[in-house]
């Protein structure tokens, strides 16, 4: 009771998985990214993202991501294409910001300076706005609507 009142409710699910040892190792890192994401459905219907990584110098990332409920948004095929990684995130998407469409489906992979990075964020950016026009006015291009 004292969480709603408060405005504090479910929004969104990330998870993350690491397989440890040599590659390849017995673990599945696509398959346990997965369930976590089934486990954590209840916290975001909208979409649902995934991202493996081969853990490289310099890293190879791979992504799906997809509209609606987990079991929509990844088929087998899709999950082959995912299980060269053996490490990587999750994200189900409950927006609070932006508009509901693919491109603000996390995770999301963005190049900074020191090499490409994938990002899972939970929550909401109180001063996204503010934050949107600091950055442009530096002349980074942002590729979303969402406050992540």
């Amino acid at each position: 009771m004292e969480f709603e009142e408060s405005g504090i409710g479910e929004e969104c699910g990330v998870f993350g998985c690491v397989a440890a040892g040599e590659w390849p190792t017995q673990l599945e890192v696509a398959q346990v990214l997965t369930l976590g994401l089934v486990a954590l459905q209840h916290r975001g219907q909208e979409s649902a993202g995934i991202v493996t990584c081969d853990g490289a110098d310099p890293p190879t990332y791979t992504v799906h991501k997809g509209m609606g409920l987990v079991n929509a948004a990844f088929s087998p095929e899709a999950l082959l294409k995912l299980r060269y990684g053996n490490l990587g995130i999750c994200h189900t998407r409950y927006s609070t910001t932006g508009i509901s469409e693919l491109q603000n489906c996390q995770p999301f992979v963005v190049d900074t300076l020191h090499g490409k990075i994938a990002v899972a964020h939970n929550g909401e950016l109180v001063n996204a706005q503010a934050l949107r026009k600091k950055v442009m006015r530096h002349g980074v291009g942002l590729s979303t609507s969402s406050d992540s």
